[in-house]
């Protein structure tokens, strides 16, 4: 269980770490909010307990339960897609149709990645807030 655990965290992180990329350098969401990778990393520094530990524990294994099966729709969908644009004439209308099942899963999946870390948040004090808030913005040391 533990490195099954653990084997999800990386997977969330990394796929943390991806979104990170695509978003703007100003992310005036995200100013606010904590990925889940940052209040892993710095759980003993910002004090958590273990009531917020194992709430947190249990938001990301339902998320990423959820992220894979999204990711498994998104995939037969995109295949999907593909197969309508390879033909020699494309159905206009289909591809738009298809187009709309994409975007309706990549939406899911930022809802259900915005909905995580807003309960991560509302899990933590004010003060782990501000604690977090501010090692989130210090400069990286090189």
């Amino acid at each position: 269980m533990k490195a099954k655990f653990y084997a999800i965290a990386v997977l969330l992180m990394l796929g943390a770490a991806t979104l990170r990329a695509q978003q703007p350098q100003n992310d005036p969401m995200g100013e606010y909010l904590f990925p889940p990778e940052l209040v892993m990393q710095h759980q003993q520094a910002i004090g958590l307990n273990e009531e917020q530990k194992n709430f947190i524990k249990a938001e990301i294994l339902k998320a990423q339960t959820r992220f894979t099966d999204l990711q498994w729709q998104l995939q037969e969908e995109m295949e999907k897609m593909i197969a309508l644009i390879k033909e020699s004439r494309v159905d206009e209308q289909q591809v738009l149709a298809q187009l709309e099942k994409i975007l309706t899963i990549e939406r899911e999946i930022k809802r259900t990645h915005l909905g995580l870390v807003i309960r991560i948040k509302n899990k933590l004090s004010v003060e782990q807030q501000a604690w977090l808030a501010e090692i989130k913005n210090k400069p990286r040391e090189k």
